[in-house]
């Protein structure tokens, strides 16, 4: 079952409140000074000063090795708890964050297009965050659903000439640290993000520039399993004048010297390539700002 999204007031682009991270606790540095110049003892028996020494070896000792395994209980637990909470927060900030930030108005994107040419996105819309039964063709549903699907936000944006149209989105998956890597490296193992079949829907909304843009439209597409985050980000783009697309290309294809197709020649893996590259951006500076944020 799906969670169930936090009731909205104003539509997509209300405001959220973000989660307090993890209070930050360092520990002081234990006092060894002694100002006592007496003579040592050890569980209450008084020594004379060879066996002193031979005990406070003996001590260290023990306490170097002891503080070793503590070190390393602390570190681990520090390691994995901080891991743990970034896919916490990462899982949750879908509801928390304002839409705002996973989505600004204007995404800048310099060096993003061909050649090295600067981009600009505005964006056309946003659709209501939402579950992946109707987002996704049939296989490309059941291609994700190891990962599962907790909530999907997608937008959609056009370029500075209004001719071309993207939509970008974060699928935030039930999937824990172990099982997103295992899933990205099958992904990339069987080539899943280049197949045709498994192409990600576009987002056309009614009464905007992206009104028309539906599954026959779709030219160019990137899917990113990413690693470090229970996110799924992809991008697919196409003409804003809705003309049907008979040779979509993976924007991985479609940026190559010398690619022909009409989507390489528009330059449209280098919109859905720079686009998602820029969303994921922000939603790990929304992550960190979070997980960092003092209680």
């Amino acid at each position: 079952m799906e969670p169930t999204a936090r009731p909205r007031t104003g539509g997509p682009d209300e405001v959220r409140r973000a989660t307090p991270a993890r209070p930050v606790v360092t520990f002081a540095e234990p006092d060894i000074q002694d100002a006592d110049t007496a003579r040592p003892r050890l569980l209450g028996v008084l020594m004379g000063p060879r066996t002193a020494g031979a005990a406070v070896c003996l001590v260290l000792g023990l306490g170097l090795i002891g503080g070793a395994a503590t070190g390393g209980w602390l570190s681990d637990d520090g390691t994995d708890g901080g891991a743990r909470g970034t896919y916490a927060v990462a899982g949750s900030i879908w509801h928390e964050v304002p839409v705002d930030q996973l989505f600004p108005a204007t995404v800048q994107g310099p060096g993003a297009g061909p050649g090295g040419a600067d981009r600009t996105w505005t964006r056309v819309a946003v659709a209501p965050d939402s579950g992946c039964a109707d987002a996704f063709d049939p296989l490309l549903r059941k291609a994700l659903a190891p990962v599962g699907c907790l909530r999907l936000l997608r937008a959609t944006y056009t370029d500075a000439t209004r001719s071309q149209l993207t939509t970008v989105g974060l699928l935030f998956t039930q999937a824990d640290s172990a099982a997103m890597s295992a899933f990205a490296a099958r992904f990339q193992r069987e080539g899943l993000g280049s197949r045709t079949d498994l192409m990600p829907r576009p987002y056309a909304a009614e009464g905007t520039l992206a009104a028309d843009f539906g599954d026959l439209q779709r030219a160019s597409w990137t899917i990113s399993v990413r690693t470090d985050l229970p996110v799924v980000v992809y991008a697919v783009s196409g003409f804003a004048d809705g003309r049907d697309v008979t040779e979509p290309q993976p924007a991985a294809d479609a940026m190559k010297a010398g690619a022909t197709t009409a989507p390489a020649q528009a330059g449209l893996g280098f919109e859905a390539t720079g686009l998602a590259g820029r969303i994921v951006a922000a939603l790990r500076k929304s992550v960190t700002a979070a997980t960092e944020k003092p209680s």
